[in-house]
């Protein structure tokens, strides 16, 4: 029979001293060898201490710390040691279960969105995105007091992804402006994530509506908008010295908050001291504000694409000239199109952008001069603001603050309008913009009597088409080449026949400008271009055609008859109103 020991509890002192101690002489050991403190043995004590003694983990942490540990990698190594320990669920998994109650699911684009609950409102960001990773962390602090490995929240994130992207619906998600059915909503852009709803019968601000907003960085709140506003309320913070040209500025306002293109471009141009940017930004606090206003032109496709992906409008201020390329994705932004780039670190996978946006361009000079952009845009040109009529920053600005949530509430009425008469809206000859001009004539009863758009817009038209021509000088010598023909007002004959024919009519002077073509191959391009412009002022160029065994083919342009002339005639003088005669008294607030 075996003897007892005399003292069983001094026995399982002895024998649980045999055992030694993962953590002792841990620092020493660490100056020597970089991973003893990853060894199995050694984290899985530093998880008990850490739930034990936390005041002594810590202090064992700082000192591993001194030696040298990077403690970024001990930690993640510590959660994956306690995730594995068995003693509770893994962090992933408790991530992922917090996951569960936000409504998971993808755009058109595959990029993933969650809308998650946050104070009583329902709020939606994409599952890569900084807000939805904020979300995350917090639940998991609320619920288990603590914070995520790093490792574990890239783990979840991815995992929600994928299930978002192959296990959740397809909705489109939308910048400030979206439609559904008969509707409109305009993001407010405000903490409670709350829209407007517009339709026939007026507008409301309501919370969790039916659509998806994004909000990207910068986005800022509009007011809350006060029935009763006035259009007119407007009109003192912008300066147009004509009623045609306020009309054409909220009609294109108007437009902007329509939630489908096409977008006219508003072209502002004027000398120093028109108040350029001061009209560019005062439209963008009213439509889509933003920290950022308006920007410079980018210097490629991608980015400008990338800016129309987060903005609902865009604004580019101080524009010296328009790059060939860049008017022609302007174009495209204007009426509808698409950029496809490489995605990061793949060989073959592509990121798609699809956007159509309304945009404001500023400059001194008329920045738009290829007829395709300017068939897509109004022109206001801005006269200079007296110094004695202008007005410090300060007071301007806060001004416009008191009137804003009654100039919002204006053109919210406008939208409602164009939404009560659009069906019955048509018209006999429809512009290059025809869905713009439909709407704008849709909404222009909420303010001013029948066709006061139309004639506003016919007129902008007319500048327009004169600029062009103006602009481009094979056009403009093409005019006056035809003007000349008093007695044939047709002329036949060979690109290289009327290349000889405009150098002529040209001059030495004229010919010189690296704008002007030296081939037949080089004007055939640039009367393609201008034939619109042409058109528009009496002159039709006929696609040129082969007659008989010709090698060249032959050019027929003639003058309509009510043009035969093919002279510009004079601008009509704009409309004036009331409000003109203010502006006229020194009442502009600049």
């Amino acid at each position: 029979m075996s003897e007892e020991p005399d003292n069983p509890i001094a026995a399982v002192i002895d024998a649980a001293q045999e055992v030694r101690d993962p953590l002792e002489g841990l620092v020493e050991r660490r100056r020597e060898d970089a991973g003893a403190a990853f060894e199995s043995d050694v984290l899985a004590a530093l998880v008990a201490l850490k739930r034990t003694d936390r005041p002594a983990f810590e202090r064992l942490r700082a000192q591993l710390k001194d030696v040298g540990q990077r403690l970024g990698a001990l930690d993640e190594a510590i959660a994956r040691a306690d995730d594995d320990s068995g003693t509770r669920p893994k962090q992933v998994n408790i991530l992922l279960e917090l996951a569960e109650s936000a409504e998971r699911f993808h755009a058109p684009d595959g990029t993933a969105y969650a809308d998650i609950l946050v104070d009583g409102h329902r709020e939606t960001w994409p599952i890569g995105s900084k807000g939805f990773r904020e979300w995350l962390l917090r639940s998991y602090f609320e619920t288990r007091g603590g914070a995520p490995g790093s490792e574990s929240v890239r783990s979840a994130i991815s995992m929600i992804e994928a299930q978002a992207r192959h296990g959740g619906s397809a909705q489109e998600v939308h910048n400030r402006v979206a439609g559904f059915e008969d509707r409109i909503y305009i993001d407010l852009g405000n903490e409670q994530w709350d829209a407007i709803e517009v339709d026939a019968a007026g507008w409301r601000i309501i919370a969790n509506p039916p659509v998806r907003f994004r909000r990207a960085a910068g986005t800022k709140a509009l007011p809350a908008p006060k029935h009763g506003g006035s259009i007119q309320q407007l009109r003192p913070f912008l300066n147009v010295q004509s009623e045609h040209r306020f009309v054409l500025a909220v009609s294109w306002a108007l437009a902007a908050f329509r939630h489908r293109g096409p977008y006219p471009v508003l072209a502002l141009s004027g000398e120093h001291g028109s108040a350029k940017s001061t009209f560019t930004a005062i439209l963008r606090a009213v439509l889509d504000p933003n920290t950022a206003p308006m920007r410079s032109l980018p210097r490629e496709d991608q980015d400008l694409f990338i800016a129309a992906y987060n903005a609902h409008l865009l604004a580019f201020d101080n524009i010296s000239g328009l790059p060939t390329w860049i008017s022609d994705t302007l174009c495209r932004l204007s009426t509808g199109g698409s950029f496809a780039v490489r995605q990061l670190y793949t060989d073959r996978d592509e990121i798609l952008f699809d956007a159509v946006r309304p945009m404001i361009l500023n400059g001194i000079e008329d920045i738009v001069t290829r007829p395709d952009l300017a068939d897509r845009s109004l022109f206001l040109k801005l006269e200079p603001i007296p110094e004695d009529k202008r007005r410090s920053e300060e007071e301007f600005w806060a001004a416009f603050a008191r009137e804003l949530p009654d100039i919002l509430s204006a053109l919210l009425d406008g939208v409602a309008k164009g939404l009560a008469m659009l069906a019955q809206t048509s018209h006999d000859k429809l512009p290059r913009m025809a869905d713009f001009a439909r709407w704008a004539t849709a909404c222009e009863t909420a303010f001013w009597p029948a066709g006061t758009f139309a004639a506003a817009y016919e007129a902008n038209r007319d500048d327009a088409v004169e600029g062009m021509i103006e602009a481009d000088l094979v056009a403009d010598t093409l005019r006056a080449f035809m003007a000349k023909r008093t007695v044939r007002t047709v002329w036949t004959g060979t690109a290289t026949e009327l290349l000889g024919a405009l150098n002529q009519e040209a001059g030495e002077k004229v010919r010189r400008d690296k704008s002007w073509p030296v081939t037949a191959r080089g004007l055939r391009g640039r009367l393609t271009r201008a034939a619109s412009s042409l058109r528009k002022v009496g002159i039709d160029i006929a696609p040129p055609s082969r007659e008989g065994h010709a090698r060249e083919r032959i050019f027929t342009i003639s003058c309509v008859p009510e043009h035969s002339s093919a002279q510009p005639s004079a601008p009509s003088a704009p409309a004036t109103s009331p409000a003109d005669d203010l502006l006229e008294e020194g009442e502009l607030p600049f």
